[in-house]
């Protein structure tokens, strides 16, 4: 199995890793979960995370070919149309963003201007879907709970996989926003863990578990499948969806999931300007 060159970009405000993935064998390379400095107190949006990684590709001397979701993201806006601007390369994500799109369309009200088929992106993943990066092939799982439309990017011996596991000392995604389901998660982890032990995961967070020092993004389905908090070997499905659904409960909301989902739903793009020309974002009141 080929090994891609993988390099990542950690955004601490948001706890967010975002990779560049090379074909060993070319310079073609994708890029995966891209973050939009945001600052939510002021309203103003900043490209510095974003510049590091088109200051990465230019110097490499890489070439683009996908800007790739995992999902709809909570806690970060995309960065996806300011790289393709820069960069090219085409967007992907999960087919099932159209159910994202249809659920959140209604709580923001976005109206009839706002696209519910997922044409914002240029491609729609579904499951055993694949996908070149130069020499180097690229499959789809769909692994929904977190949201209805994660996806994980299985690349050579790389995996991909979002929101759906954090480092094994700090456990699994949780379930509880609009469309997410704690029993699907568990189904949909076991799928991500079917992989080879071998199996390289790269994560989209880390929260520092309490008692280790650092920020970590890589582990593998061994590690996983021993060592992972809430979803070991040996713990079963309801145990798994009780767990979940106690612990959500007390969870509090991500702080920009109300800007992130109206941006991320739209492919990075915001809502169009109103009749002054300023853009809005929406904060729906004693909505959840």
């Amino acid at each position: 199995m080929r090994s891609p060159i993988v390099n990542h970009f950690f955004d601490e405000p948001t706890n967010t890793f975002s990779y560049v993935v090379r074909d060993p064998d070319s310079r073609a390379c994708a890029i995966l979960d891209s973050v939009l400095d945001f600052d939510y107190p002021a309203g103003r949006t900043d490209v510095r995370s974003a510049s590091a990684i088109v200051d990465f590709i230019e110097r490499e001397g890489l070439s683009v070919e996908w800007i790739l979701e995992t999902h709809v993201h909570a806690d970060h806006l995309s960065a996806a149309p300011y790289l393709h601007d820069k960069l090219g390369g085409r967007t992907g994500i999960g087919a099932h963003i159209t159910e994202v799109q249809t659920i959140f369309g209604k709580v923001f009200n976005a109206g009839t201007e706002f696209a519910r088929d997922g044409s914002q992106f240029d491609r729609l993943f579904e499951e055993g879907d694949t996908f070149a990066i130069g020499g180097l092939e690229g499959r789809v799982l769909h692994t929904p709970g977190h949201t209805p439309a994660c996806l994980t990017y299985v690349i050579g011996d790389a995996a991909f996989v979002g929101d759906t596991l954090f480092m094994p000392d700090y456990g699994t995604a949780r379930c509880d926003f609009p469309g997410g389901d704690a029993r699907t998660l568990y189904r949909s982890i076991h799928k991500v863990l079917a992989l080879p032990d071998e199996t390289r995961l790269f994560l989209c967070h880390d929260y520092k578990a309490p008692g280790r020092d650092g920020y970590a993004h890589e582990t593998t389905v061994a590690e996983q499948r021993r060592d992972n908090v809430h979803v070991h070997e040996g713990v079963g499905e309801e145990a798994f969806v009780n767990m979940r659904r106690e612990r959500d409960a007390t969870l509090g909301m991500p702080r920009l999931l109300l800007p992130a989902v109206q941006v991320n739903m739209r492919a990075g793009h915001f809502p169009p300007a109103e009749d002054n020309g300023q853009v809005y974002l929406k904060v729906p009141i004693d909505r959840f």
